[in-house]
């Protein structure tokens, strides 16, 4: 039963997932925390730092590491497959079909129409996360941390994965430092 659901979950993220692998992660994390829970939304967000530092497409990273949690190597295998299958068979039929039919404006705007929505279900999951990260900092933390991002990706062009490296690198050595603290405490 658990490899089915892995299966239809990743399938369908696969079907609609239209745009890539940005456009995925929202359909990615509404089935795997919230129809199925297989983890919670800290958990996610740990997946999906982790796989945006990692080269390669996003979707398909995310549903390797997840179906290896929920399932083991067959769970992986199961997840990674249902997750390009659907995109393999699209492009099949898209590409010869799609050649004869580009011209049609109704075509051209139901493309340009798929924009916003993915932009919406982004910014949906980046205020889910915000709102997470205010519970856990604070708002002013949070927003510090949200203002600093944008400068350091967006003005100074610092590449994401490196961001998110060094903060991870700075949680581990604060962890570690805390730990250390504490057992001087102790003693």
């Amino acid at each position: 039963m658990k490899h089915l659901q892995i299966f239809l979950a990743f399938f369908r993220v696969g079907m609609l997932g239209y745009g890539g692998g940005p456009s995925s992660i929202p359909l990615v994390h509404k089935e795997v925390v919230d129809k199925y829970k297989w983890m919670n939304d800290d958990e996610f967000a740990d997946v999906l730092a982790l796989g945006n530092t990692l080269p390669g497409p996003i979707a398909t990273k995310m549903a390797g590491y997840i179906g290896y949690r929920v399932a083991g190597v067959l769970g992986l295998i199961n997840a990674t497959l249902s997750t390009i299958i659907p995109t393999i068979i699209l492009m099949i039929v898209l590409l010869s079909t799609i050649t004869s039919i580009k011209e049609y404006p109704w075509v051209q705007g139901m493309t340009a129409a798929v924009v916003p929505v993915v932009g919406v279900m982004l910014a949906t999951l980046t205020w889910d996360f915000y709102k997470k990260s205010r519970q856990s900092l604070g708002w002013i933390k949070a927003l510090a941390f949200i203002c600093c991002s944008f400068l350091l990706m967006e003005i100074f062009g610092l590449h994401p994965a490196i961001l998110i490296g060094v903060l991870l690198l700075v949680a581990v050595l604060k962890n570690d430092k805390d730990r250390h603290s504490e057992r001087g405490d102790a003693s």
